[in-house]
């Protein structure tokens, strides 16, 4: 067997950075004689390194990866009839909570110690990453359960604040029809404003021409959608946050693939339960919008394809230079769209809800479920992925 000097060093329990005292260098003698005889790295030019995945299975599983990843954009169509019934607020923070197990998972088990060089096997780091999510999980149920017990329960108020709300939703979502200009141009009211309390505000207003909204009318047939200018500007920020978002998420499944299979089925498999809850917020934003079901999918889809770019992108600069500052980014974005975003996002989904203690329960309950089967479904692939073949 070929060792390295690190190596020998390390199987005979010694520091690398250690002087070479005379009870050391009688220990590692033999092995560094052993070397010298047999010779055993003369063969290692025919040497081919099998921890690394094939170039065809990096690329053949990154783009099945992606592949499944972007059908989560599709989902808007099927899961939009559903968004009404009363279980599917339950259904929506189970995968927002899967979400942020999987991604702050990802990101303390496998991205983030490998931007730093640590194996698993080797830096044993896997009891002090479980010990980083404890210290986040017991705060995180020790403040819910504190809400639960302390919180005081307003239904009536609670009722009469949503009757209210409804009646002032269905004012503002009626939008102003068109007014003609002397100009034979048209008014438009711009539906992009989202407030605060959840109501569809409808004040903001283009002037389009007579000849620019034929132009764009055309454009738009085939989607059978409304012209450009009468979309929210709302809908195409969130168009191109969502594309950049998608190309930063591609870069670091194409990366992780090109370390090891495992890695990036771990990194794939947090990016997909994050993407399910995000792509059909995003669906219904560009609905809000002044989109048609079909252009919303159409450019949730275009939006979600910028993710084959940055898995080329990860993939080539995996496989020609050390990855490592790829997955300290990934890491760093997959902690804060956990924490920054997606947890307010949940907690916000409690307070729309919950009119009652028992309610409180049980969607503390369904979060506790989420986050859970994430992060047992990193830590398994953590674990065992050295022992599995594929």
């Amino acid at each position: 067997m070929c060792l390295t000097g690190e190596e020998i060093f390390s199987l005979h329990g010694i520091p690398n950075n250690s002087l070479v005292s005379n009870s050391n260098f009688s220990t590692i003698c033999p092995a560094v004689l052993q070397q010298l005889i047999f010779h055993p790295c003369d063969d290692q030019e025919n040497f081919v390194d099998t921890s690394k995945p094939h170039s065809l299975q990096v690329w053949g599983f990154g783009f099945l990866a992606v592949t499944i990843i972007n059908l989560a954009s599709l989902l808007g169509l099927i899961l939009t009839p559903l968004l009404k019934k009363s279980y599917f607020p339950k259904v929506l923070t189970y995968f927002v909570g899967l979400a942020i197990g999987t991604l702050f998972s990802n990101a303390i088990f496998q991205l983030i110690p490998e931007a730093f060089g640590f194996d698993p096997k080797v830096d044993n780091y896997i009891e002090k990453a479980v010990a980083v999510f404890g210290g986040f999980y017991i705060l995180f149920f020790v403040e819910r359960i504190l809400k639960v017990i302390l919180k005081i329960y307003n239904q009536t108020g609670h009722n009469d604040s949503e009757n209210s709300g409804q009646n002032h939703s269905q004012e503002k979502t009626n939008p102003p029809k068109p007014l003609s200009s002397s100009s034979g141009g048209t008014c438009y009211a711009n539906s992009a404003v989202i407030e605060s309390n959840g109501n569809l505000g409808f004040d903001s207003i283009s002037v389009i021409s007579a000849q620019e909204e034929a132009t764009q009318a055309n454009l738009c047939k085939c989607l059978n959608g409304r012209p450009l200018s009468k979309i929210g500007t709302i809908a195409w920020m969130v168009t191109l946050s969502d594309a950049v978002h998608n190309f930063i998420d591609g870069l670091a499944i194409g990366a992780s693939f090109t370390l090891s299979l495992f890695q990036g089925l771990s990194t794939s498999i947090a990016i997909l339960c994050e993407e399910f809850p995000h792509e059909l917020g995003d669906f219904v934003i560009l609905l809000n919008a002044g989109m048609s079901t079909r252009q919303a999918l159409f450019f949730n889809f275009m939006s979600a394809c910028s993710c084959y770019i940055g898995m080329a992108f990860g993939i080539l600069v995996g496989n020609n230079f050390a990855p490592n500052i790829i997955f300290a980014v990934a890491g760093g974005m997959f902690l804060y769209i956990s924490l920054a975003d997606m947890f307010p996002e949940m907690n916000d989904m409690l307070r729309e809800k919950v009119t009652g203690r028992k309610m409180d329960l049980t969607f503390f309950l369904i979060q506790n479920a989420g986050l859970l089967t994430g992060f047992t479904a990193i830590l398994m692939i953590t674990l065992y992925a050295g022992n599995i073949e594929l």
